[in-house]
């Protein structure tokens, strides 16, 4: 019986080797078809061509003021231009807006203002500064301005009682002339 067992064993033996070369052919295949897998799909990945830079002789564009097309606010247009040899575009026009509440003497800057300050005797006028707020489309502003207008009016006020009487004497004398 033990050489029966002995005979059964050692063909046993080449069915596991069998097993096991299978497995790892199985195994080695697998590990082909993934990698090969892999490669496929980078292949079919298209790389995007970089987007060429082109140096450009032309300069930065230069704007005009924002001119309102009716009134002194609302919408409007300003012009820009730019130098260079092989610029294929040297002006165009863009669509602008002026605020209707920004002051217009100063263009296109907002100014922060403070209280009006007392009044100069010497001057009749009263002052105030305001720091730069914001200015539209990169207008170049002073960082800040000062403003000044007349103060009101400095002169006595003449009794009420002389300026009636006055007045009274006058419409009397019309009345004699009558």
């Amino acid at each position: 019986m033990s050489l029966f067992i002995q005979k059964l064993f050692e063909r046993m033996q080449p069915q596991q080797q069998q097993q096991q070369r299978r497995k790892f052919a199985a195994v080695f295949l697998a590990f082909i078809f993934i990698l090969a897998a892999v490669d496929i799909a980078e292949a079919g990945k298209k790389e995007k061509p970089e987007k060429k830079v082109k140096k450009s002789d032309c300069g930065e564009w230069q704007w005009s003021v924002c001119v309102p097309t009716s009134g002194d606010c609302g919408l409007g247009t300003r012009e820009g231009t730019r130098t260079g040899a092989e610029c294929k575009q040297t002006m165009k026009t863009q669509r602008c807006k002026i605020p209707c509440n920004w002051k217009k003497q100063f263009g296109e800057c907002k100014y922060q203002f403070q209280a009006w300050g007392e009044c100069d005797v010497n001057t009749a006028l009263k002052t105030r500064t305001g720091n730069l707020k914001r200015a539209l489309h990169n207008a170049e502003c002073q960082k800040t301005v000062t403003i000044s207008k007349p103060c009101g009016k400095l002169t006595k006020p003449k009794p009420q009682a002389e300026s009636k009487k006055k007045k009274k004497e006058g419409k009397k004398q019309e009345k004699m002339l009558d």
